[in-house]
Formats: structure tokens, sequence, C-alpha cells
């Protein structure tokens, strides 16, 4: 065959991958609202960089009657390309190709790119849309399952690992989302559970569903399987590009510097009033950090799941910063189970890939309760304080106001390796509240006072002498637990100068195999 027919034999195999499951289920895709996993690597990546492997693999089941049916490709785009000239790999899944199923060479196809993106050192992307596994395959499907699982454990804390399920993803195929670092959904269209709302039904009776059972909703609130939702596909391709941006390619290399023409010394008057005169009541975190990061920008992680608490990329002066943040005005910032879970995360993956963490403290302590404590909120907590005592990249803490008992430890402290501890003129670092402590200091006297007016008065008195030794920052002071008081306006510019100072800092743990973490 002369070399020109051989050339328009590739065009034409080319073509025909292109099309996946063909123009009908193209058109099927397009009909749902979703797009096609081509379609979505073209919004992804940089404008023709992407580099396209396996296009030629088909299957090899002969079972069911799929020796007569089959395409090139087998239902999962691969490669690489660029986001913002940075290199990532990347596989989407086809839901035009046996409705994205997974099989043995659909799972090789993925596996070949996790692979390369350890090798190389960049980060992968997953695009899932997946029926789940390929009941033709048995076994096969089963096993390709395992072995992608198997390089998601692998990459963990090597490369970044994020997965976006615009689509199904249900039984086997939710474990390698959740072995991932973050997870994006899209509302309505995609959806996550281990067992369908049919299978609920015959075993526990329970009438659920779809959406409620696994959509975006229910999996960005309540249960924290989804980092962000996204109100379609292009918004959460969007928040792709832009999550990658606070990202180093690899464990072994720093966050990328990015140019920053906000003033490094912009004082932010507004701080210095933004703590209410009542200790109760609550304000927004996110008004602070919008007024002290590089130009009020920043990407909250788990935005709708556990908000007493705030997880944040940011910028400090063009260098990546985790921000971690309790939010008195949910839940007066308590730290509960939910809270810890996620702050935990987010803090242990920031120490993986050298992003420093810049904690805002406001925390009147864990959640009381039956339901709590019961949950398991001993074990949860610790998770919290585990992860900043292992933590070994530069940790600045700010304490804005209240900062008490346990979860004064817990919140990146001295104690627990805080290079920097900064706390505002409105700290109150003690034990515990005012209110609470006087019931335990003065309980005897105040059991023995009948009138209630001297009571009240008594009551009055002790709490504004607590108040006023330990509702003040200085006492923490006093003793090197906070390295200085500063004026609120000066956040930024302090923040700034201590992760410069930080910027060569060398921690390490024992050695060890690994740590056993509370789970």
């Amino acid at each position: 065959m002369p070399i020109e027919d051989k050339i328009k034999q590739l065009v034409a195999l080319r073509a025909e991958a292109r099309l996946g499951g063909g123009e009908k289920r193209i058109e099927s895709q397009h009909g749902k609202g979703k797009l096609t996993a081509r379609e979505r690597l073209e919004l992804l990546l940089d404008e023709g960089s992407f580099e396209e492997f396996d296009m030629f693999v088909r299957h090899r089941c002969n079972n069911f009657g799929l020796e007569k049916e089959s395409y090139p490709g087998d239902g999962v785009v691969t490669g690489f390309g660029t986001i913002e000239g940075r290199l990532v790999y990347v596989f989407s899944q086809d839901f035009t190709v046996f409705g994205g199923s997974l099989s043995e060479m659909f799972a090789k196809k993925i596996c070949k790119v996790m692979e390369m993106a350890m090798k190389m050192g960049a980060p992968v992307i997953g695009i899932n849309d997946s029926g789940g596994a390929r009941i033709q395959e048995g076994v096969m499907s089963l096993a390709g399952y395992a072995d992608i699982f198997q390089q998601n454990i692998n990459a963990s804390g090597v490369i970044p690992q994020i997965s976006a399920i615009f689509g199904p993803c249900a039984g086997g195929a939710v474990y390698s989302p959740a072995l991932t670092d973050f997870n994006i959904m899209s509302k309505d269209t995609s959806y996550m559970f281990v067992t369908g709302p049919k299978v609920v039904k015959s075993v526990t009776g329970e009438t659920v569903t779809t959406e409620e059972l696994g959509g975006a909703k229910v999996h960005s609130t309540k249960s924290g399987v989804a980092h962000f939702v996204s109100d379609n596909e292009q918004e959460g391709i969007k928040l792709i590009r832009k999550l990658v941006t606070y990202l180093p390619q690899n464990n072994m290399e720093d966050p990328p510097l990015v140019a920053c023409t906000d003033p490094v010394n912009r004082k932010e008057k507004a701080l210095n009033e933004i703590i209410p005169d009542n200790p109760n009541k609550p304000y927004d975190i996110k008004k602070v950090i919008e007024l002290i990061v590089d130009d009020r920008d920043f990407l909250e992680v788990h935005k709708d799941f556990a908000p007493n608490i705030v997880t944040a990329f940011a910028r400090f002066n063009g260098m990546s910063v985790g921000v971690v943040a309790n939010q008195p005005a949910f839940l007066a910032g308590v730290l509960d189970i939910n809270a810890s879970r996620k702050a935990a995360r987010f803090v242990r993956f920031c120490d993986a890939f050298n992003i420093p963490l810049v904690t805002l403290v406001d925390v009147p302590g864990f959640l009381p309760g039956t339901a709590q404590e019961y949950g398991g909120i001993i074990l949860h907590g610790a998770k919290l304080l585990y992860a900043y005592g292992e933590a070994t990249v530069p940790k600045v803490c700010v304490t804005l106001r209240k900062s008490y008992g346990g979860a004064h430890d817990v919140m990146s402290s001295k104690q627990l390796r805080g290079d920097i501890n900064y706390a505002w003129p409105s700290a109150e670092i003690a034990v515990m509240g005012p209110k609470g402590a006087i019931e335990v200091l003065e309980g005897k006297a105040i059991s023995q006072i009948k009138d209630p007016v001297e009571l009240n008065k008594f009551i009055a008195e002790k709490e504004e002498e607590y108040r006023v030794k330990f509702a003040n920052p200085y006492n923490a002071a006093s003793v090197g637990f906070i390295d200085d008081v500063i004026i609120p306006e000066n956040t930024r510019i302090r923040i700034i100068k201590a992760l410069m100072s930080l910027a060569t800092k060398k921690d390490v743990n024992p050695p060890k195999k690994h740590s056993n973490i509370p789970l």
C-alpha cells in the first residue's frame, strides 16, 4: 500500500476515534447538558497543547457479544498537555462508548498516564463520567479498578491528583476520586455513591432519589466528598485551571511564585474595627481573609462543608499559601467532627506539597454534646492536632479573638511547632471563657450566696477580674507563646514578612515507615 494511502487510513482511524460512540450518542450527551470527553479536555488544557496516547487501543473481550462491538480508544481519552504552560497529565472518560464503563484496557490506559505523571513529576487530572465496571469483562474490570487505586495510592503526596465528576460515578468507580486530593462535582449532572437507589431500596427498604443519595449538594454539604461544586462543566473546568495555579508540580518543588502588584505594606484600617466589642457577637472571617491576601482573591476549599472553619488557597506577595480560619459567623467558630476532618485533610495536603500555612484563630473550643462524643470527636479532633504537629512547612498563626482550651493547642499553637505566632490586642488566650472559668473557680462561693442581686454582682465582678487577667494576649506573650502583639491593620505586612523569613525553613520528622494518624 502506498504511503499516501496509509496516511489516509491513519487519518480515517483518527477521525473514527474522535467520534467516540458516534454522532447519535454525542447528541444524547449534549442533550443531557454534558460535554464530550474531548470537549472537556479542549477547555481544560491550553489551546493546541494536548498530546493523546493510546487512541487506537481496543478492548479484547469476547463475552456477551462484545466481540461484535469495538471502538478505538475504548471509552477513555488519555494524554498530556499544559495549563498556563505547566505540564499536566489527563484522562477523560467517554460516556458515549459503552456508557464510559471501565474495561481491562480502559484501566491500563489510565494507569499508563498516571505512571508517566509520577515519572515526570506532574499533576494528574481525571474527568469521570462512567456507568461503572464493564460487567461483560467480569473480574478483569474489577482488577482494572484495583490497579488504578494502587496508582492513586502510590501518587498520593507525590503529585497533585484532581478528580472532576461530570456524570455518574458509582460502585468501585467512586474510590479512585476518594483517593485523590480534590473532587469537583457539577450540579444536576453528576452523582457518586457506592450502591444506587435500587440496591438501597431492596436492602434497607429506604426510598431515595439519585440526587438525594449522591448528588453534588449531598457530597458538598453532608459527606464532604466533594471539595468544589460548579453550576456547570465549563465553570468546573475553569475552577480546576485556577486550582492548579496554586499548586506545585510535585512534592519536590515549591508552589509557583507569581508577580504581585498588590502593595506589600497595604494597611487595612477596617481590621481595627472588625472585632465586635461584645465577645459573643459574630463577624465574618472571610472579610478578614479578603482584606489581607493579594488582590483580595482566594479560592475556598470545601466551602459548603463544615462552614465553621474556612480552608482556602490564597497568595501573599505572590506566594501560594493555605489559609485555615475559624468562622465565628457559623456555630461561633467552634471545632466539631466535620470541621476537624476538613481542616486536617487540608493541612496535610499543604504540608505534603510545600505550601506554607497561615492560620487565623477565633475558636471558643470543641463542640460539646453526646452526638459529638459518640461520633468520635476525640479522634477527629486529634486528626487536626496531628496534622499541625506533623507539618514541617512554614506555619504562621494570628489569634484574632478567642483561643480557648484544647482548641487553642490544636490551632497551630507554638507547642505544635508553630513558627511565628502573632495576636491582635483583642485576643483572649485562656483555658476557657470567663463564665465557665468563674463557675469552676468560684463555685463554692457562688453556692453560698442566696440573694440573686448580690449573686449577679459577685459573678459580674469575678468575670471582669478574669477578663482583665486572661482576656488579652499578654499572658501568652510573657512566656513566648505569642511572638508579638500586632496592630490589626498591619496584619498583611506582618504575615508577608514572617513568610519571607521562613522561606529557608528546614524541619524534619523522626525517621519512620509511616505515621499512624488517628483515623
